[in-house]
């Protein structure tokens, strides 16, 4: 009787802490009372419940395992639902192999049951199954289906489930503002705060990772921001890191990427094992950082923790090698990627692949890609799209020799970048009307294309992104180029920053890099280097 008396105080201090929100406590006072002696059903459940709130996810799924285990010998219905929860569990841990298991639990349970809220729940996990296959007629068959359960039921997650299946499958099909219609609908059901809890976490996964597919950056915004509030009143501390990912995510397109590459290291190991597929984005997005940096080996690394965690690291390998100058490399890559990628991943390659067809001299490849891209725009509409269609427009006219047209798509672009504060893409077209400019001999105007350009770049403190698959001279960047022929001259420090319109901090800095580059440690080396080379006499 001691010993009873003993799980129950500790069950009555879990149960108190848990109905006060005080998960650690809850989770905590669960512990010590499963090691003293069994639970019943509903305080097994809890625990469950204050480990997932916690983000202990694999002791919230082997904790939910316990409680299937359970009911399937007493409840069977009740036993499918949480076959359901324990399927989702496992697809976002990113295994999917065994939440295809649960699923199938789940049916056979449900096998000979009337339709209702359990069948509506297994069919939107089939929908992400089918989402991620690419399969536009399963989505659309089970978005009706949903549809047809939903309608009866006062269930206010299934409702929101059933429309973000709709809106998926409208955008596969190409339906794009009926799409957007419908997320902005569900998103209206998440705000009213009766969707549950472990669904709503998906909901918001499951739009946001299909708002970045979409380069739909004004809606991202919307919905980590509306993530970012759920989180401060209900989500679990795993939802919080996703949304940090989602939030370095936008913040790549105008933040100091110092900051970011720090912020990414935290956040994307703090997934692994918990949700591997924004976990794999994040190390994807701190290689892109990298890259953006000149830090290749760290690139490397961080592209291949992305694959490690099921996330084809393209097309950012493939323009890494592109401008290590091994062109035929980054084309094989990215072919093969393209090749096995759904619409919305192809999509995303399609501007890289006119870069790297560019920096092949094969225009007439870079010119079919730009197509495809166009075509998708005009399908999809989202204002990233739009941005990179014109981009990819801009830069095949412009090494067409077609200046004037290029310089019209180009001012295109620079608009929609503006609308999506992607600021390094806007740096990128600066450079490519830098050569527009020049081509029709307006030098004054390219000058200051190039220098608002380089203003970006070391805004974002990253290299200029220059063309890829085009070497300069001791890998120098354009920039430091630019220092380094001022400083040959004989000019100071000071001067330098003068001149260029720079700090002499930065000035330091870039001649820093300059002699670290060239394995020098004097202004005079530096110059000699520079006279042997040509540089001081070319245009870098």
């Amino acid at each position: 009787m001691t010993a009873l008396r003993t799980v129950e105080d500790l069950l009555h201090e879990a149960r108190a802490a848990h109905a006060r929100r005080d998960w650690r406590a809850a989770y905590e006072g669960y512990a010590r009372a499963d090691g003293v002696g069994p639970m019943g059903l509903d305080d097994l459940d809890a625990y469950a419940t204050a480990a997932w709130r916690l983000g202990e996810i694999r002791d919230s799924i082997r904790l939910s395992e316990r409680v299937y285990g359970q009911l399937v010998r007493r409840d069977p219905a009740a036993a499918s639902m949480k076959a359901v929860e324990i399927g989702l569990e496992w697809l976002t841990r990113g295994d999917v192999t065994i939440a295809n298991g649960w699923m199938n639990r789940a049916r056979r349970l449900l096998a000979d049951a009337p339709p209702g809220p359990t069948h509506g729940y297994l069919a939107y996990l089939d929908a992400l199954a089918a989402s991620a296959n690419q399969d536009t007629g399963e989505l659309n068959r089970l978005a009706a289906h949903m549809s047809v359960i939903c309608e009866p039921l006062d269930d206010p997650s299934l409702t929101a489930l059933c429309l973000i299946t709709r809106a998926i499958s409208a955008m596969h099909d190409g339906r794009a503002s009926d799409g957007n219609d419908l997320l902005d609908e569900a998103i209206l059901t998440l705000l009213t705060g009766d969707v549950r809890v472990e669904w709503a976490g998906d909901i918001y996964c499951v739009v946001l990772n299909l708002c970045h597919k979409l380069a739909d950056q004004p809606r991202m915004r919307t919905w980590t921001d509306a993530m970012a509030r759920w989180c401060d009143v209900d989500g679990s501390a795993a939802y919080y890191r996703v949304c940090d990912v989602h939030r370095l995510q936008l913040a790549a397109a105008d933040d100091d990427y110092r900051q970011l590459e720090n912020h990414l290291i935290v956040a994307s190991a703090a997934l692994e094992g918990v949700n591997a597929w924004v976990g794999a984005e994040g190390f994807y997005q701190l290689g892109e950082v990298r890259r953006l940096r000149g830090d290749t080996e760290g690139a490397l690394v961080a592209f291949t923790k992305a694959r490690s965690l099921g996330i084809d690291p393209q097309p950012g390998e493939a323009l890494l090698q592109c401008r290590l100058g091994d062109t035929e490399a980054a084309w094989v890559g990215l072919r093969v990627a393209m090749a096995g990628a759904g619409t919305f991943e192809r999509m995303r390659m399609l501007r890289p692949a006119v870069e790297i067809a560019l920096a092949r001299d094969a225009l007439d490849e870079a010119e079919q890609h730009c197509r495809d891209l166009e075509a998708g725009a005009a399908t999809f509409a989202t204002p990233g799209y739009r941005a990179w269609a014109a981009h990819a427009r801009g830069a095949v006219l412009v090494r067409r020799g077609e200046h004037e047209g290029a310089l019209q798509s180009l001012e295109t672009a620079l608009r929609a970048y503006r609308t999506q504060r992607s600021r390094y893409e806007t740096a990128e077209v600066y450079e490519w009307i830098a050569l527009a400019h020049s081509g029709i001999g307006a030098d004054a105007a390219a000058a200051a294309d190039l220098a608002t350009a380089d203003t970006i770049y070391e805004q974002l403190a990253v290299q200029p992104a220059g063309t890829c698959g085009r070497q300069s001279p001791g890998g120098l960047t354009r920039r430091e180029i630019e220092v380094l022929r001022v400083i040959a001259g004989g000019a100071t420090n000071r001067q330098v920053a003068a001149q260029l319109h720079l700090s002499d901090k930065t000035v330091g800095r870039h001649l820093a890099n300059i002699y670290a580059k060239l394995g020098v440690s004097t202004r005079t080396a530096a110059a000699h280097w520079a006279h042997q080379q040509g540089v001081l006499a070319g245009d870098g």
